[in-house]
């Protein structure tokens, strides 16, 4: 029997690159916000309440936890497109709402509306269904690399956009990017074949849910994103005391880390797909977290440790993220995939709720070293829990 071909296809490779841009531009919009928000909200009533300010930021997240398993069923049952453009019309109506709110209340509620169209499920399962399970890590490692080039975009254009245009512009800008994702999604990604009904008959979404391997895989991407905010909680304010650096000039750093945390995570890719060693690849990459984190304590005392540090963590956290979603896709019923990706993106909100929550208090309460103390006995759990997951047949 002849190995499986490890090349992209034409249509692999343009479903691939179509969904990444569409992850990209959407992602990109919501990165925007992060950087200034805090302080570009002072202009408007109620933006001198952090406790608002934080409220209008975490609204996204918390719809989107509520949404992602029903818009993942609905893609399951009537297909990726019409899901997926539906959720895009919401992140644009939500994106307007907030370029003519008056106050952070009514930022608060177009964000609340833009979360509502929860859709990284839904675009997930369309990328699974569209590659072949030989080579679904590595679209999915485009889909992570595009997320986190989008991020370090949104360091730079950021401030220049606000800058130039308010905080009103810059949600503008915004929906222009939920706009061009729309486009993308209409016209651009190309048609996968459809659910089979009979098939959707055959299996209860409760096995979804009980699914022992999909369970572990779940409490793994719980723990990465809370692990990834709760670090990120301290970890500027470390690079600026260390490195006498200024709050604009962070993005100096983070580019060459996620950078160079890219290419150094496409070899383990290349490798878990090539030796059907997803297992391996994902308990050594937990395994780096645990050790990375253990770490920081001592290396976050020194500018040069402390990027070495980060970059390690970007490189696991980079490969997980490949890994994680095409174990999840390849490990459900066929039926449930967007099902089965609704649970696992509601459980990697959960993550970054609870990891920015319990990481502010535990800093407050405890310092930073508490903090990476705390990830690192959370990555030591995950991977505990991870040594049941069972190798690909």
């Amino acid at each position: 029997m002849s190995a499986p071909r490890l090349a992209l296809t034409s249509i692999e490779r343009r479903a691939s690159i179509a969904l990444a841009s569409l992850f990209a531009c959407r992602m990109l919009g919501l990165f925007l916000l992060l950087p200034v928000f805090a302080v570009a909200a002072r202009g408007l009533p109620g933006g001198d309440s952090p406790a608002r300010v934080g409220l209008a930021l975490g609204m996204y997240g918390l719809t989107q936890a509520f949404m992602q398993i029903p818009f993942g069923l609905a893609s399951d049952r009537w297909g990726r497109r019409p899901v997926v453009v539906t959720g895009l019309l919401l992140f644009i109506a939500g994106s307007v709402v907030c370029a003519r709110a008056p106050d952070v209340f009514w930022i608060t509620i177009g964000r609340a509306i833009q979360g509502s169209g929860a859709i990284s499920a839904a675009i997930t399962a369309w990328l699974a269904d569209a590659t072949r399970d030989e080579v679904r890590a590595r679209a999915m490692a485009m889909v992570g690399g595009s997320i986190g080039l989008s991020f370090a975009v949104s360091l730079i254009a950021s401030p220049l956009l606000v800058g130039e245009w308010g905080l009103r512009g810059l949600f503008w800008v915004i929906a222009a990017l939920g706009v061009a994702s729309l486009a993308l999604a209409r016209w651009v990604v190309p048609q996968v074949p459809a659910n089979d009904a009979r098939s959707m008959q055959s299996v209860r979404p409760s096995q979804v849910l009980k699914h022992r391997d999909l369970l572990r895989l779940n409490f793994g991407v719980y723990s990465l994103h809370f692990i990834q905010v709760s670090l990120f909680v301290v970890a500027p304010a470390l690079l600026l005391s260390t490195g006498g650096l200024q709050a604009d000039q962070l993005w100096k750093v983070y580019l060459p880390v996620i950078l160079a945390s890219f290419v150094l995570m496409v070899p383990g890719v290349i490798y878990a797909e090539k030796r059907r060693a997803h297992r391996g690849a994902l308990l050594c990459s937990v395994a780096g977290l645990v050790v990375v984190c253990g770490l920081l304590p001592a290396a976050s005392h020194h500018f040069h440790t402390l990027i070495v540090a980060l970059t390690g963590f970007f490189v696991a956290f980079n490969i997980l993220e490949a890994l994680q979603p095409s174990l999840v896709s390849r490990l459900a019923p066929p039926a449930y995939k967007g099902l089965a990706l609704g649970f696992y993106n509601t459980a990697q909100a959960a993550g970054l709720f609870s990891g920015g929550a319990l990481g502010g208090w535990m800093a407050g309460h405890a310092g930073s070293s508490a903090v990476f103390i705390m990830a690192a006995g959370l990555a030591l759990a995950w991977l505990l829990v991870s040594w049941g997951l069972r190798p690909l047949s």
